[in-house]
């Protein structure tokens, strides 16, 4: 069956096929977190509980409408909102269907929606409430409007508000709507049953069409928010608007280059990014006939409908119907052009017109959110390669293998490493981790790696590179950090919690290499980096430092290295923080010297092979994606 839970654990339960009597009643229910998504998972949820009824065989649900569907669907979104917004906790969410009754005329679709903070007053008319009163429930309204019936339950620590929709099935002699197609009614979308011009049209349909133009622009709402890719939101508008509203769409973008922009079809810069047809084998000479003779619009044209002529020739009676414009606008800027069209219409209906245009303008805001996160993921990203060496030493004697992971992978993680030669037959190797994330981290590496740098080929030693680094990042990157700091709170990082002066302070395992005849000589240092690890051929393994201070704590430390020779085979494997630190429940993948443990078992293996070991088993320790930047660094004398 194509039921899947959402959110939280769900249950579904059909009713046996009994010829003999009613039987029990169909249930589908699910627990929601109490947060913004919610509501979406919820609605969602509702479709396809009654879709998979419907897919069943359920006797009741033979008279699931698409207008009772979109009722369901709407009313859910109220309660769950509600509930959310109201009470802040988990929500439970109960959908079922009851046959008719003693005393009931029909079938009903029961929604109940069950939240743990019952003490709030609850309101279901708007009646002038004494001063001081709490105003919640303003959905109820709503509820009381497309229910038959409704109520509120109170129980221990439990509240519930349930609603009773009649299903009436299909009444002998019905017309069905010539424009809502199969294909529509099988995907369970009343939007277009509801809005597609009838006839005759009476006034309780117009209550319906306010109806499903609030169902249908929740839905849009929901698929649009968060898609970072415009191509991506140019097809899911065609696939919203056809067959709903429309037998065809098309979606043309600029370029997205600064300053003004008066985009049309067809004019340098403009493309059409997209063009969805009901009919799948006429969507290339469709795009064909618009990219040769695209449709020309007035300059002045807001983001109202503009009639348009009809795409390609229909002198020789082909198909011909009515064909809207509307400007893509966003901020001042017009990003780009809708065009629907519907086959065999005059004029599209008002309300249509209308519904269209508000979901044009959640188009054109998806696509200027998409392109906002682009142009910051590039410059995220340009800054992450300049944050980085664009390649690493190779050093005579010593295999290296590195593994770097961010966290982020659209921006600067607080994680660096470096591998350079630093003269004189010396070679240094760097594994860092600033105690930030984002700018005021990245501000940090950017200066932090260039002076490990510059201190190593003037000739310091390991300890003096320490000393003085410390000094560096208490004098001259407190106060870049916290101009960083401040360009993020004027940016909007308001109400963030800033990293304050702790964005200076660097975890460093900073180490020379002096290749002779048989081995390599090994200078290295950690100052409140987990401590690097050498591993013998025969698998044993120790600790090949000692901890000592962070930087840019104390401005009077004095940090001290050790020495020690890597010999043929010796491997020698340094990490950051993401790998040792990284949780299963309450267990750290080090917990018990797991580090030390996973290590011993590479013995035998190159350079590569360690370091691809290490980054799987720190994978498969959790089911949860990594939550913290990972590096790992591993030289092993050849």
């Amino acid at each position: 069956m194509g039921f899947f839970p959402v959110q939280g654990e769900a249950e579904f339960r059909a009713p046996a096929k009994d010829p003999g009597g009613p039987g029990p009643p169909a249930v589908a229910r699910t627990s929601l977190p109490g947060n913004p998504q919610a509501p979406a998972d919820a609605r969602q949820f509702v479709r396809v509980a009654l879709a998979d009824w419907s897919g069943l065989g359920v006797p009741v649900a033979a008279g699931l409408t698409a207008r009772v569907s979109d009722d369901a669907v709407l009313l859910v979104s109220e309660l769950v909102t509600n509930a959310v917004v109201h009470a802040g906790t988990d929500v439970e969410l109960l959908c079922r269907l009851d046959e008719a009754g003693p005393g009931e005329d029909t079938d009903a679709l029961v929604i109940e929606v069950s939240d743990h903070h019952p003490s709030r007053a609850v309101r279901g008319e708007p009646k002038p409430l004494p001063s001081g009163t709490p105003e919640y429930g303003r959905g109820l309204q709503l509820v009381a409007t497309l229910s038959e019936s409704w109520g509120i339950t109170y129980r221990t620590g439990t509240k519930t508000v349930w609603a009773r929709l009649p299903v009436e099935g299909v009444r002998a002699g019905h017309e069905p709507d010539p424009y809502a197609s199969e294909q529509t009614l099988q995907r369970g979308l009343c939007a277009a049953e509801i809005l597609a011009p009838l006839p005759k049209r009476v006034t309780h349909d117009m209550e319906w069409v306010n109806r499903g133009a609030l169902s249908f622009l929740a839905e849009a709402s929901d698929l649009l928010a968060g898609q970072f890719d415009e191509d991506l939101v140019a097809a899911l508008a065609g696939q919203l608007l056809v067959p709903r509203l429309a037998d065809w769409c098309a979606v043309w973008l600029d370029d997205a280059s600064e300053g003004p922009s008066r985009t049309v079809p067809g004019a340098p810069g403009a493309r059409l990014a997209r063009v969805w047809h009901t009919s799948e084998h006429r969507m290339e000479e469709l795009r064909r006939v618009l990219e040769k003779d695209p449709p020309l619009l007035p300059e002045a044209l807001g983001s109202g409908a503009c009639p348009v002529p009809w795409p390609g020739d229909t002198s020789a009676g082909g198909t011909s119907g009515t064909a809207l414009a509307y400007r893509l606008t966003a901020g001042g800027r017009t990003l780009g052009t809708l065009l629907i069209g519907r086959v065999g219409l005059v004029r599209f209906p008002d309300e249509v017109t209308g519904l269209i245009e508000d979901f044009s303008r959640r188009v054109a805001l998806a696509v200027s959110t998409a392109r906002r996160y682009q142009r910051q993921a590039n410059i995220s990203q340009i800054l992450q390669r300049g944050l980085l060496p664009s390649k690493v030493a190779q050093i005579p004697g010593v295999q290296s293998a590195l593994v770097y992971e961010p966290r982020d992978k659209g921006g600067p993680g607080g994680d660096f490493y470096d591998v350079f030669q630093a003269g004189d037959g010396r070679w240094c190797f760097a594994l860092g981790d600033v105690q930030g994330k984002g700018p005021e981290a990245a501000v940090v590496i950017g200066l932090a790696r260039p002076w490990l740098r510059l201190l190593a080929r003037e000739g310091y030693q390991v300890a003096e590179v320490l000393d003085r680094l410390n000094q560096l990042l208490l004098d001259d990157a407190t106060e870049a950090a916290d101009a960083a700091a401040a360009v993020v709170a004027v940016a909007g990082g308001r109400g963030v919690p800033s990293d304050g002066a702790t964005s200076r302070f660097l975890s460093l395992l900073y180490g020379e290499l002096i290749p002779y005849e048989g081995g390599v000589r090994c200078t290295i240092a950690c100052a409140g980096h987990p401590l690097p690890l050498l591993l013998s051929p025969e698998g044993e393994v120790r600790a090949a430092a000692s901890p000592q201070m962070l930087l840019g704590v104390v401005d009077d430390e004095t940090y001290t290295s050790e020495s020690f020779d890597l010999r043929t085979g010796d491997t020698l494997l340094c990490v950051t923080d993401g790998v040792t630190e990284r949780r299963a429940g309450r267990l750290q993948f080090d917990d018990g010297e797991g580090l030390a443990r996973a290590f011993a078992d590479c013995a035998g293996l190159d350079a590569g092979l360690v370091a691809e070991r290490i980054r799987r088993l720190v994978h498969e320790f959790s089911e949860r994606p990594p939550d913290d930047d990972m590096a790992l660094l591993v030289l092993q004398a050849e």
